[in-house]
């Protein structure tokens, strides 16, 4: 590597010591001169003792401490703020990057690579391959449709042939041109988008393009780029740089979802046209509707605001206190003890090798003779791993989906409970129990089923909002 490109790498944390040190020691591995190399962490007031951690194991960073959580977009727009600020001739690259990555140790070098080369490029990024699955690509980059603001991930899911059997320690370091890997993968390819988990840009088109808009958390970085390229500069993602980076599938919508649904909308009035605005702003209120036929009301509700503040103007960090529980999956025994529950019904959909549901299952139908577990069988057109524990008592259910569905619906209120996943919920299986247990590979939530009362009055408000939005 033969660059003599200056680069401030910045990278944002809130209370997730252990990632972002697995991140700093994965950077110190990497192949680009370190004397040409910044870092600077922002911390957003973390209370898991990231900042001790980071100032005990490392003396080579500088750490900007925010007094309150910002998100990522206060985060990094305090480190582009500082960056803003020195003298230009100091830095020629900023390497934005999330904490919970770790990069390969080409990763900056191919990236760097692709600036020197091509003046006209400004930003490049870094292909997000899974943590939780390091043969598995997240992203080669995306573009953005923009009737709805959805983000079209390249190479979304594509596994890496061969890499299933390595250990992330040997991908770290091993051969990372995917374009010698993948069928029709060139080197490098014009995007839309590159997440800013590994984004570097040309320091003067980052002053010139100002700082985030004030979104908390998501889109921030999708709409810098567009503006970005919207002021004719090209960006590109390298198939030859490469970060792994926690996989949005292990991630459970919640709170999260008033930020994606507020944001769109600003970046979409923006970015596109008021027909694609009122077009998302009535695909919010149908997903308002989703959430209250499966019986999470407060992300219905999480919908209708995202809503209503964007049509009050409201951007930033919003309080959100959410009405439910969410325990670590450990203790879920406790609701399988519960006397007031004797049926359980289970769809295929509830992974339950993945998690310690079976054992914890078996243990409670053990103790409790008179628990009945019911487990409804995959269609057999859906690969899924049959069921594999003890005295459960299966339920068919049609190939034709149409039919399945007529099926979840005769089984209402039959049950005490419901074990839905949180991943792949199936909507008609919330009224099948009494409450509904959500679950995913972390935690659990149970909640009552939904109330057919509750919706037919709440339909007149929904439909409201859905006309008002059309205007």
């Amino acid at each position: 590597m033969n660059s003599t490109a200056k680069i401030l790498i910045i990278i944002v944390t809130w209370n997730k010591k252990d990632y972002v040190l697995d991140l700093l020691k994965s950077l110190s591995s990497i192949s680009f001169p370190r004397d040409q190399l910044d870092i600077l962490v922002i911390d957003n007031a973390s209370n898991d003792g990231t900042v001790e951690a980071l100032e005990a194991q490392f003396d080579d960073l500088q750490i900007i401490h925010n007094a309150e959580n910002l998100g990522g977009t206060g985060g990094f727009n305090t480190g582009l703020a500082w960056a803003f600020e020195q003298a230009e001739s100091r830095y020629d690259y900023l390497w934005l990057l999330d904490n919970d990555v770790v990069v390969h140790k080409n990763a900056l070098s191919e990236l760097v690579s692709i600036l020197d080369e091509n003046p006209d490029i400004a930003i490049t990024g870094s292909t997000m391959m899974q943590l939780d699955y390091p043969w598995r690509i997240n992203e080669m980059g995306a573009f953005i449709d923009r009737g709805r603001g959805t983000l079209l991930f390249n190479r979304h899911l594509k596994e890496v042939p061969g890499w299933r059997e390595k250990p992330l320690p040997e991908l770290l370091v091993g051969d990372a041109d995917l374009s010698k890997k993948l069928n029709d993968c060139q080197p490098s390819m014009d995007v839309d988008y590159v997440a800013a988990a590994s984004l570097l840009i040309r320091a003067p088109v980052a002053k010139q393009t100002g700082l985030w808009m004030d979104f908390f958390i998501h889109y921030d970085d999708v709409e810098w780029c567009l503006r970005i390229a919207g002021a004719g500069h090209r960006i590109v993602v390298s198939a030859k740089s490469l970060i792994w980076h926690v996989s949005a599938i292990a991630k459970v919508p919640s709170w999260i979802l008033y930020y994606d649904n507020r944001n769109v909308l600003y970046l979409l009035e923006k970015h596109s046209d008021k027909a694609a605005v009122k077009n998302t702003m009535r695909w919010i209120v149908k997903k308002a509707l989703y959430y209250k036929l499966l019986g999470k009301e407060d992300l219905t509700q999480l919908h209708l605001e995202a809503l209503a503040d964007y049509q009050q103007g409201i951007m930033g960090k919003k309080n959100i206190q959410l009405p439910y529980q969410s325990p670590a999956l450990s203790e879920i025994g406790a609701v399988f003890s519960d006397p007031s529950i004797n049926t359980i019904i289970i769809p295929w959909t509830v992974n339950l090798q993945a998690t310690s549901l079976l054992q914890t299952l078996v243990i409670a139908m053990r103790k409790r003779p008179e628990l009945k577990v019911f487990y409804i069988v995959p269609p057999p057109q859906l690969d899924y791993p049959p069921c594999q524990f003890p005295n459960a008592i299966p339920i068919a259910v049609p190939s034709f989906f149409v039919l399945r569905y007529l099926k979840y619906f005769r089984l209402r209120k039959q049950f005490d409970l419901c074990l839905q996943s949180d991943y792949q919920p199936i909507l008609l299986l919330s009224w099948a129990a009494k409450q509904n247990l959500f679950v995913n590979y972390d935690t659990y939530c149970l909640r009552p089923a939904p109330s057919f009362s509750k919706i037919i009055n709440s339909l007149p408000a929904l439909l409201k909002t859905w006309f008002q939005s059309g205007k």
